[in-house]
């Protein structure tokens, strides 16, 4: 078959481009080389996430260059790519799919589109139909994986790691947070009101981790495990994790004064902070996996944050942790953690 170029290449190699912004910019160039007065494009396609709607992409044929534009869960219509391409120039849409949330693929013009280009626009946009079949299956399992798995486990996951006892050793300052009194509270509090509570916190503290550049590996029941990976020096993981055990101390305090408006009982919490290596890999059964933290370092700062009630201390951080910050830490002295053959300097933070 005897196909125009641009249709040649979404018929044989579109299917595998590396992601739907790669395959945008692909196709505008291939157009534009092809004679169409093109000044730009937009692809917005759905995706299931619990707080993103749909992702735009914007691509500008003067430059080259593609940015993103996020609508979000139960905001308005998405009309970011129309928006912006109208901006530019006349404007062409073309759905591709029959469902409500079939992609959207858009072009604008340097001038009006004549009779032939139209047709040459919404000839590709039917070509480019399968191919974005399997670009937005790929990018609804990404968002799907990193919503439930978070983007380190994701991307080992997309990539095949899927070995029992496969795994990876990462430096890191760990921190290790949970609720105070949380069964005795989800005993005297309705379910609903419960699960809005735990989302509350859950916000609050895994917002802090992601803001100062950190991960959440895992929730357990109420508590958090989020590391902050050491990249450069030390002292640059340990600042961010400080910076954001603060951060979250601040918002569970907003919301503390909130629910107290409201007559509700406080949240309060503790946290722990240590710098360590730790196991980061696929454990289970044979035909069920979870990917775990394990290690010294993930046993000392669960311990150490166990040590929050006795000291009457809602952050708690080590000695690895103080000796690489340059903030302003009490010390707390020496104690022996349970299980843990040495003792372990402990500090808090000021006002706590």
């Amino acid at each position: 078959m005897d196909l125009p170029a641009p249709l040649a290449w979404l018929l044989d190699e579109a299917g595998s481009s590396p992601g739907p912004d790669w395959f945008l910019a692909e196709l505008g160039g291939r157009l534009l080389a092809d004679g169409l007065p093109l000044a730009g494009s937009a692809l917005t396609v759905a995706v299931p996430h619990p707080i993103i709607a749909r992702r735009t992409w914007l691509w500008r044929a003067e430059t080259g260059a593609v940015i993103e534009a996020l609508g979000f869960a139960g905001g308005p219509l998405n009309q970011a790519g129309r928006d912006w391409l109208a901006e530019l120039g006349p404007v062409q849409e073309d759905t591709i799919g029959p469902e409500p949330d079939s992609p959207v693929l858009g072009w604008a013009g340097t001038r009006p589109f004549g009779p032939a280009e139209a047709g040459r626009l919404r000839q590709a946009a039917r070509f480019a139909a399968a191919p974005l079949a399997a670009l937005t299956a790929r990018a609804a399992l990404a968002a799907l994986l990193e919503a439930y798995l978070g983007r380190r486990s994701a991307a080992r996951v997309q990539a095949g790691a899927l070995r029992r006892g496969t795994g990876e050793t990462i430096r890191a300052a760990l921190l290790c947070a949970d609720l105070r009194d949380f069964t005795a509270l989800s005993e005297a509090t309705e379910p609903a009101a419960m699960i809005a509570a735990l989302d509350a916190w859950f916000d609050r503290a895994a917002g802090a981790v992601h803001a100062f550049g950190g991960e959440v590996l895992k929730f357990i029941g109420d508590g958090v495990l989020a590391i902050f990976p050491v990249t450069g020096a030390p002292a640059e993981a340990c600042e961010a994790a400080l910076r954001a055990v603060v951060a979250a101390r601040a918002g569970m305090a907003h919301l503390d004064a909130v629910r107290q408006t409201e007559g509700l009982r406080p949240l309060p919490f503790g946290a722990a902070l240590h710098l360590g290596e730790m196991l980061w890999g696929n454990i289970g059964a044979a035909d069920r996996l979870d990917f775990t933290a394990i290690g010294p370092a993930v046993n000392l700062v669960s311990r150490l944050e166990g040590l929050c009630r006795p000291l009457g201390r809602s952050v708690l951080i080590s000695g690895a942790v103080a000796a690489e910050t340059t903030m302003a830490l009490i010390p707390l002295g020496e104690h022996l953690l349970r299980g843990i053959a040495d003792p372990c300097a402990v500090f808090t933070l000021p006002e706590d």
